[in-house]
């Protein structure tokens, strides 16, 4: 029999709830979810009861950061003067801003 999942308050986690994305719908929950430095489970816990997702700088968050700036790099290499950047990469890109302007407030 395996371990009972207790989240961090203690209550037994008895319920599973499952629903399907697109591709890239997956790919902005993932991106968020590693900005985050949360599990997924919990981000999305959190962020499906409207509660604050707080991101603590910790070495995963930085990695994330550098994974996510190193994508972002690649897709504005790849886009041709005169093109627009597609919505999930301005998506990608505000979500970072604001990941760097949690993490610069978190210093002062």
């Amino acid at each position: 029999m395996s371990a009972k999942n207790l989240d961090s308050k203690g209550r037994f986690r008895a319920r599973t709830i499952g629903f399907r994305v697109p591709p890239e719908e997956d790919a902005l929950i993932n991106s968020a979810v590693a900005l985050s430095g949360l599990t997924k489970q919990d981000y999305i816990v959190k962020r499906l009861l409207c509660r604050d997702v707080v991101v603590q700088g910790n070495p995963r968050v930085y990695k994330a950061l550098k994974n996510q700036l190193a994508a972002v790099l690649a897709e504005l290499k790849r886009i041709e003067n005169g093109s627009t950047a597609d919505d999930e990469l301005l998506s990608t890109i505000q979500l970072i801003t604001v990941t760097m302007n949690g993490l610069k407030g978190e210093k002062e």
